[in-house]
């Protein structure tokens, strides 16, 4: 199309300056499209894009002393919480619904949780039973039967074993084994020696006496020393979460045989039955140097220590649901240390968060039925199918990529599969029991339900229909086996969607959104499965070298970011989400443009098309976190910080340049050289 030149005589700044209104647009009263009531106008867009559009927001917002984070996503998570809990409420006030019906399901859940007064009376009462079989434990060759019975209670242990599509076949389910069994975050935590890392560390080990204290077990201070000196060689073996986030590496298909060789000081036959997969003869293991390094440590550590681990791992994990004393000493190192969190949330909103994760379905039908009109679905699908085109676009004209590669892409995303809003079909709850005085044995028993419904699918035919958020989740995600993306009703409102608002606005927040997810089909480590969910590699040796120098620049570009004093992002880390940022912002912008249909964008109070689907895919990450979850995240998360995941990818677009007026002397400024280009 042909594209009027931006003008120049008046720089792009004046006319951002010249909106001193809020910009409403066609969106009433409701919500702003744009809130410019969040800028910074001493900071120039040119000098730091993330500033100018949300630092007076920043710099005026105090982050609620109950949450570590605060901004779009979590706003917009409380606003659904809030529906959440006003269907809940009026469940709670009845007395007449059917027992084993769904809603006295929900109602029972809630109101268990909710009789603090009973929870504070039975204390460690509920768990009891469950120390005392640890305790109980004679010989290693119990760990085999414990770790599966700790599997389907929901408790953690060090071998983690799910139910997922086969990486290779994408037709069955297979059972895959994969690394777990640490109390904190991640394996680095235990080795690291700097004074902050010693900190958590004994931080760590004084909750872990704390619960043993208020556990009535003996000698909680030793005990502590001996569960961390026991999970830092567990750590010892785990991989990084760079090493874990390869799809080639951690897809290892073994034989029962070749399992029992890595696990021979433990009992795989057992745990296999009692875990419900006795007939299972092949597994997928993650990371079987772990496996190998585990049995040296099932071997080498007294029975004695790993009792007081498995004790350990029983505490933590019912911690949040015993009586305030447990609850308490877990909010202080999970949630304030860690993550420094003020305060705990009240106990509705933490009634609510365990209804969403054991009866998510349940509360998501209704939830869909009163927040999601049918014309939202619509919207977004043609969103999708606009930047669906986009992406064929950028794939038929890249220069860097041949044609065999081109037609395998293509075929790829002629197979994406899109799901909005809601399951086609529900989960059906009908086999799980809830009373509403028995908080710990609804937890249990969602767990073992939720295991039942796991393992029952070795049996069958993928369904292809399953949905892995609910309706009421702000998120959105990309599934490589299924080759499928997947936007929950939840973040289908402003700021990222608004049915008000015009296309800039809509196109730079949610098809921004849109744009990021399938662009995970394409990232470093989605690019390795094909269009029906395989890994397979699809690409000529030629295009993938390419494609890996682009992607190497990304990771030396973000690496210089540094969101705290002393700490860095990850590049290697979070590749795959700022490949999936840098594909978003130029799909959403390139699908933009195709919906004027060859007009040149409206002008709207001063801004231009351009700088207004900027401008709202900027507020979409309008997030403020505390220090020490920032910190965390680096560690542990795959996403850059939120000023990153804004700066990061606008530098490298061409187009943002041209919309700001972006110069050589501007620290926004990338040469052309370093700009990386994907798709």
């Amino acid at each position: 199309m042909q594209k009027k030149p931006l003008l120049e005589t008046m720089h792009p700044f004046v006319y951002l300056l010249s909106a001193f209104c809020l910009i409403m647009s066609a969106a009433g009263a409701d919500k702003p499209a744009l809130d410019i009531s969040g800028w910074n106008r001493d900071t120039r867009p040119q000098d730091d894009f993330f500033e100018f559009a949300n630092g007076g927001w920043l710099k005026n917002t105090e982050i609620p002393s109950d949450k570590t984070r605060w901004g779009s996503f979590v706003i917009l998570a409380e606003e659904s919480r809030d529906a959440v809990q006003t269907i809940i409420d009026e469940l709670s006030a009845k007395d007449g619904l059917k027992n084993g019906s769904n809603p006295q399901k929900i109602r029972d859940l809630y109101r268990s949780f909710m009789n603090e007064e009973r929870v504070n009376e039975l204390g460690v009462a509920p768990i009891k039973a469950y120390l005392q079989v640890i305790e109980g434990i004679s010989s290693k060759n119990e760990f085999g039967k414990i770790w599966a019975e700790a599997g389907r209670l929901g408790i953690s242990n060090p071998i983690g074993a799910y139910i997922n599509q086969d990486g290779k076949d994408s037709t069955r389910y297979a059972l895959y084994f994969t690394q777990s069994g640490l109390g904190l975050p991640d394996r680095d935590y235990y080795f690291q020696d700097d004074e902050r890392s010693t900190g958590l560390k004994e931080a760590y080990r004084t909750m872990l006496a704390r619960m043993f204290d208020l556990a009535g077990l003996s000698d909680g201070l030793k005990k502590s020393e001996t569960i961390f000196e026991l999970e830092k060689r567990i750590a010892g073996a785990h991989w990084t979460r760079v090493e874990n986030r390869d799809r080639i590496k951690t897809y290892n298909k073994k034989t029962r045989e070749e399992i029992k060789g890595m696990l021979t000081s433990f009992d795989l036959k057992t745990f296999l039955e009692v875990s419900g997969v006795a007939n299972e003869s092949s597994f997928i293991v993650r990371q079987p140097s772990f496996l190998e390094g585990l049995n040296a440590t099932i071997k080498e550590a007294s029975l004695s220590d790993w009792k007081d681990y498995f004790k350990a791992r029983v505490l933590i994990d019912f911690a949040p649901y015993l009586s305030e004393s447990f609850a308490q000493a877990h909010f202080e190192f999970y949630n304030k240390t860690l993550g420094g969190q003020e305060e705990p949330e009240p106990r509705a909103r933490r009634a609510v968060n365990l209804v969403n994760g054991s009866l998510g379905e349940l509360i998501g039908k209704e939830y869909v039925q009163r927040n999601f009109p049918p014309e939202a679905k619509a919207r977004m699908l043609d969103l999708v199918g606009n930047l669906k085109v986009a992406m064929k676009q950028s794939i038929e004209n890249l220069e860097w990529m041949t044609t065999p590669t081109k037609v395998a892409a293509l075929e790829k995303l002629k197979k994406f599969n899109t799901k909005i809003g809601y399951p086609d079909k529900w989960k059906d709850y009908s086999g799980l029991t809830i009373a509403p005085d028995d908080l710990v044995g609804n937890i249990i028993r969602s767990a073992g339900f939720e295991h039942e419904r796991e393992i029952s699918k070795l049996s069958k035919p993928v369904d292809q229909t399953e949905w892995f958020m609910t309706p009421q989740t702000v998120n959105a995600y990309y599934n490589p086996s299924m080759n499928e993306i997947v936007f929950p009703a939840a973040i289908l409102q402003p700021p990222f969607f608004n049915m008000k608002a015009d296309d800039a606005v809509n196109y730079g927040a949610i098809g921004m959104v849109i744009g990021h997810e399938i662009g995970h089909g394409f990232d470093d480590q989605g690019r390795k499965s094909d269009g029906d969910g395989n890994l397979r590699d699809w690409w000529t040796e030629e295009d993938a070298k390419a494609y890996e120098a682009r992607t190497s620049k990304l990771v030396a570009q973000y690496e210089k970011f540094e969101p705290e004093s002393g700490f860095f992002v990850n590049g290697q880390l979070t590749l795959g989400e700022n490949i999936g940022d840098l594909g978003g912002i130029t799909l959403a912008y390139r699908a933009y443009l195709e919906s004027m249909k060859g007009k040149w964008p409206p002008m709207v109070d001063g801004l231009t098309g351009e700088q207004r689907f900027f401008l709202s895919l900027a507020q979409i990450w309008r997030i403020k976190q505390r220090t020490e979850t920032t910190i965390r995240r680096l560690k542990t998360d795959t996403h850059s910080p939120p000023k990153f995941r804004v700066n990061g990818p606008v530098r490298n677009f061409d187009d943002f340049y041209k919309a700001f007026n972006v110069k050589a002397k501007d620290s926004m400024w990338l040469a052309p050289e370093e700009r990386v280009q994907i798709w």
